[in-house]
């Protein structure tokens, strides 16, 4: 197969030696297939040669692929950088627990060669759109939007909608509304449930919520979400932990899913239950079944 990626941008968000070390690699690699290289302004990788930086905007026009070093921290900033304007995204993995970037560094030059060869799958995932107030700032998460109390053991009180029915007021921490690509981060923290990610689904999950009988609820990605602050506290939201912003009663957040979709270039064995298994322990203790 022909190598579809021409021209490859190398971003992350750390600084950090086994990140260089891996720019280095990365690029030897993509040098062999004649692929054109950009770097990016807000990358924090360290060149040792003299190159010409980009900026995001640029990068976002004239690349056909990110490859992200770090972990999935790393991948979310260069989704809502590059991904969002359509720019297919890979990931090197050097997280903990790493989902969105499913690349070893002791697989890096196997998989890069098998992928600019033209072996690759493409996964899409959803970005969240939300706007407070009806006003034109729209913020865009890929895995989670949260409406949290942002003081220590205090609770808030919000009323939700879903395309404009009441749901309930409640008293809790807060609100967290992830897409399934975010069931694997902060929402599994919170005791959400995992979703696979070909599952067109927003989730809901409350935390500490001040009620015996609240669950997580997971609706359908067409369904709209209105959120309405009720409290006098200090509260907060939050879009893939960044840009928080104060929110204060009266206060409307509608979140729904976005239109642009983000393209994540996966090696052929990937699996996600597999990722599961790996990253998360699933069967530990448990003997594999023998053939």
């Amino acid at each position: 197969m022909v190598n579809s990626f021409k021209t490859v941008a190398i971003f992350s968000s750390l600084k950090s030696s086994r990140v260089n070390k891996l720019y280095a690699q990365i690029e030897e690699i993509l040098e062999s297939f004649g692929v054109k290289r950009l770097f990016p302004q807000s990358s924090t990788i360290l060149v040792n040669k003299p190159c010409r930086k980009f900026s995001d905007k640029y990068i976002a026009q004239n690349t056909d692929l990110v490859i992200a070093i770090g972990g999935d921290g790393t991948l979310l900033s260069a989704a809502r950088k590059y991904g969002f304007k359509g720019i297919p995204i890979l990931g090197i993995n050097l997280g903990s627990v790493g989902f969105l970037t499913d690349i070893a560094p002791r697989d890096l030059t196997q998989k890069l060669k098998e992928i600019f060869s033209g072996k690759f799958m493409l996964g899409e995932r959803s970005f969240l759109s939300t706007i407070v107030n009806d006003k034109g700032t729209e913020y865009i998460s890929l895995n989670e939007v949260v409406v949290h109390s942002s003081s220590i053991a205090q609770l808030i009180e919000y009323e939700l909608y879903i395309d404009d029915s009441f749901v309930y007021r409640q008293k809790a921490d807060g609100l967290l509304i992830s897409t399934p690509t975010g069931s694997t981060g902060y929402s599994l923290s919170g005791n959400g449930p995992i979703i696979d990610p070909n599952v067109k689904a927003i989730n809901l999950t409350p935390m500490f919520p001040h009620s015996l009988n609240t669950r997580p609820l997971i609706v359908d990605e067409e369904k709209r979400i209105k959120i309405i602050v009720c409290d006098r506290g200090e509260i907060g939201i939050s879009f893939d932990s960044h840009d928080i912003k104060n929110l204060k009663p009266g206060d409307v957040v509608s979140i729904k899913i976005a239109k642009p979709k983000l393209k994540l270039v996966h090696p052929m064995d990937h699996d996600f239950y597999e990722a599961c298994i790996t990253k998360l322990g699933w069967s530990l203790g448990v003997p594999l079944k023998s053939d």
